[in-house]
């Protein structure tokens, strides 16, 4: 049911204005240059929602699958993650209850925490090219994945200065690497105004929590006080995408999720990932992830086999 805009826009704003980006705020304890976190089930992590820092986080996540937001990059992952995010790059976070991974390793640094001219050494280049490179939000895949996961779950009984060796390690072999995924490789800008940031992240938001209802620009626009043609401008701007374009490609990264996840038909998945048209959710599914829904859900079968 498609609610009416105008009746419920004051509504919607306060809201939005209630689930602002969250800055989080990452201090090292007395005596460290970094912060390292581990959770598991026992211990979870409940920062799921959207939020940015100015420091650098690099995340592994040890099996199971879920959804990956980083700037205007929403995607899918299977059989756990490592992720490196970029200062100030807002994101949401990777697990919850439904997730099914083991554990899951966080380290926060930020891109001066040895001193402001450590990096520029010559044996830093390689990474200081990968905090660079990282403002995007990178996703390593292959062997990397594996090895450096197996560095990050070691961490956990290491000592201070151990831990900062293999920290060092880490990046090293990251900046290294080719098997690498740039996430917002076509362009996102976050270097704008502290007003652009608020901006971007309520419009992120709102598509997280109504991607299965009808968005339109007219009602989007509204609730971040602007016009439909300077709202398209502002969009485009910043993310290198139409809002049209990035709505859908939530909706199809779910969809992937619910065609993995869920024993219920395609058709469902159809319309419980916010499309209304079969025919056009088969052929955007095809274009976004080159297999039709029933050939996706077959491969993941065969894998799981």
């Amino acid at each position: 049911m498609l609610t009416p805009v105008i009746t419920l826009h004051k509504e919607i704003k306060m809201a939005m204005t209630i689930q602002k980006p969250a800055f989080e705020a990452i201090a090292p304890s007395f005596g460290h240059s970094f912060t390292y976190q581990k959770f598991h089930e026992n211990k979870e992590n409940k920062n799921n929602g959207w939020h940015y820092h100015p420091e650098l986080e690099l995340v592994y996540i040890k099996g199971g699958s879920g959804k990956r937001q980083i700037g205007s990059h929403v995607s899918y992952f299977r059989d756990g993650d490592l992720i490196l995010i970029g200062s100030n790059l807002p994101h949401c976070g990777f697990t919850d209850k439904l997730t099914g991974n083991k554990s899951e390793t966080l380290v926060h640094m930020k891109a001066d925490f040895l001193g402001s001219d450590f990096f520029d050494i010559p044996e830093m280049k390689n990474i200081q090219k990968l905090f660079e490179v990282s403002k995007g939000g990178i996703a390593f895949f292959g062997k990397t994945k594996t090895k450096v996961g197996e560095k990050m779950e070691i961490l956990e009984y290491q000592t201070d200065f151990q831990r900062l060796l293999s920290i060092l390690n880490i990046l090293n072999q990251l900046a290294t690497s080719e098997e690498i995924k740039v996430l917002n490789g076509e362009g996102f800008s976050m270097e704008t105004e502290v007003k652009d940031n608020d901006r971007i992240n309520i419009v992120f938001n709102h598509v997280k929590s109504n991607f299965k209802e009808d968005i339109s620009l007219d009602e989007i626009a509204n609730i971040v006080s602007m016009t439909v043609p300077s709202f398209c401008r502002y969009f485009k701007k910043i993310t290198n995408k139409t809002f049209t374009q990035f709505v859908n490609e939530y909706r199809l990264v779910h969809a992937s999720k619910l065609l993995a996840e869920q024993p219920i038909s395609i058709t469902q998945v159809c319309y419980d990932s916010g499309f209304n048209n079969f025919s056009h959710f088969n052929k955007s599914f095809k274009a976004f992830t080159g297999q039709n829904p029933s050939e996706y859900r077959n491969q993941l079968k065969t894998i799981l086999k």
